[in-house]
């Protein structure tokens, strides 16, 4: 009888264990059901963004296509820069005077500071300049005119000079040495070739018995100088 017991305890624990086992089991493959659930709701819900995403952009790959992106742009971004340039020279206009602060310093014999400013946008730094200052201005978008216009008008104590249709790229129009500063700000840092720019740059600088002015202020941060004629010429 005590074996009979012994074996029918034998029994008992090993049902009992296969059904633990099973259970076991059975929440392993629930769990799984339910991961595998969580991976094709997120891959689903990433094809779904995707997907949105190129119906958004649809038009302007179109557009850019059909050649018009390019003309809009240009046509358009002078607006979005007017608004954004208000509140940029709020936040910034104690570094853009402490880096334009001694800019007369490099005025020709003339006692005239004759300033180049590549990729002059709407005019934001004229009113940093210094009185008697004379401004010529490069941008590729002709669309920009109009606001320097605005800009000289509201800036009275600059003569500006002209406006020049041309990338920084390639300033051909501007003369050799015909400069005594260049400024370019937030303008290296989206521009296709940084060292023409800079060549060209050294090229219109007018020789300085001192180091060349170049002011540059950028994204990543706002330098006092860049002189790079050293590393170009």
């Amino acid at each position: 009888m005590a074996k009979l017991s012994s074996q029918g305890d034998m029994r008992l624990q090993s049902n009992t264990f296969k059904k633990y086992i099973g259970s076991v089991q059975k929440g392993r493959t629930t769990r799984c059901e339910a991961g595998s659930f969580q991976v094709i709701a997120m891959e689903l819900t990433i094809f779904i963004l995707r997907l949105a995403i190129y119906i958004l952009a649809f038009p302007m790959y179109l557009l850019n296509f059909l050649g018009l992106w390019s003309w809009i742009c240009k046509k358009w971004f002078p607006y979005f820069l007017v608004r954004f340039t208000v509140m940029y020279n709020e936040q910034m206009a104690s570094k853009k005077q402490e880096l334009f602060s001694n800019l007369q310093e490099f005025a020709g014999p003339s006692g005239k500071l004759s300033l180049l400013e590549v990729g002059c946008g709407t005019g934001a730094n004229f009113r940093f300049y210094p009185p008697g200052c004379r401004v010529t201005c490069i941008d590729p978008n002709p669309n920009f005119e109009k606001f320097l216009i605005k800009s000289i008008a509201e800036n009275r104590h600059l003569q500006f000079e002209r406006f020049v249709v041309a990338a920084g790229e390639n300033m051909h129009q501007v003369a050799d040495g015909s400069v005594d500063v260049v400024v370019c700000t937030l303008v290296l840092c989206s521009v296709k070739n940084q060292e023409q720019i800079l060549r060209e740059v050294c090229r219109v600088l007018r020789p300085l018995p001192m180091d060349p002015q170049v002011m540059c202020p950028e994204h990543a941060q706002m330098n006092q100088a860049c002189n790079h004629r050293g590393n170009l010429s």
